[in-house]
């Protein structure tokens, strides 16, 4: 497949989703939940004169955020399936396998470069919380530990739009995937060692480390697994029917 027409298509893809209201108020939002629940913590943990550092209590906030990450990555493979507007795309780029790359793309970079923006600023804020706060000096927190986190949310965002793209429209692909990582998995994880190979639970080793099994790397690999799964699904679906 042409490098230089998945360029373009990324491109027009992200021009779509940077004119979408929906996309923009997801990003800021996500953004500033991060930031708000970060200072918070940070704040209550000073009041408690507890040691706490700057990267565990950002850590803190991942499940607070994950859905604006499962929603930013549906966004992308559901927008157009209202009305006629995948029929206009489809006449513009009638290869559907460079179509979904494109998008695949795009909200790949859409979703990594919240994260970093997310886990950057939820780590400022609670930096910035603590000096204000005189909170007692923090215990040492593990440097790479925000760049697991970030590498998480971008994987959500990935099985999102991944589940998104096989079921094509948003209410479906929301409550579906959120009712994976924050309902069945923590049920299934209280009943069974085996909720581990879930894609959410695996791929939380990346700031998680405490599975006696999976390590961040291996936990990686299980939660790319099941996106490349679904995708393939999906895209295979994708191009041999309908919109």
């Amino acid at each position: 497949m042409n490098l230089v027409l998945i360029g373009n298509v990324t491109t027009a893809e992200l021009d779509k989703l940077r004119t979408l209201p929906a996309t923009t108020l997801t990003v800021i939002g996500t953004i500033l939940t991060g930031i708000a629940i970060a200072a918070a913590l940070a704040a209550s943990a000073a009041d408690q004169g507890a040691q706490a550092s700057a990267i565990d209590i950002t850590l803190q906030t991942m499940p607070f955020v994950q859905a604006g990450f499962v929603l930013l990555g549906i966004l992308p493979a559901t927008h157009e399936h209202a009305g006629r507007q995948l029929r206009t795309t489809l006449t513009s780029v009638p290869n559907r396998g460079l179509l979904v790359t494109g998008k695949t793309v795009a909200a790949f970079l859409v979703v990594a470069v919240t994260a970093a923006v997310s886990i950057g600023a939820s780590l400022a804020a609670a930096t910035v919380t603590q000096h204000l706060t005189d909170a007692p000096p923090p215990v040492d927190g593990e440097p790479w530990l925000p760049a697991g986190a970030a590498a998480h949310l971008t994987l959500i965002g990935l099985l999102s739009h991944a589940v998104a793209l096989l079921v094509r429209h948003l209410v479906p692909a929301l409550v579906g995937t959120l009712s994976l990582v924050l309902i069945v998995s923590p049920v299934l994880a209280g009943v069974t060692e085996h909720a581990r190979w879930l894609p959410d639970r695996a791929v939380a080793q990346l700031y998680d480390n405490t599975d006696t099994v999976l390590t961040p790397g291996s936990g990686a690999l299980i939660a790319l697994a099941w996106i490349v799964l679904i995708m393939s699904i999906a895209t295979a679906r994708f191009i041999r029917h309908d919109p």
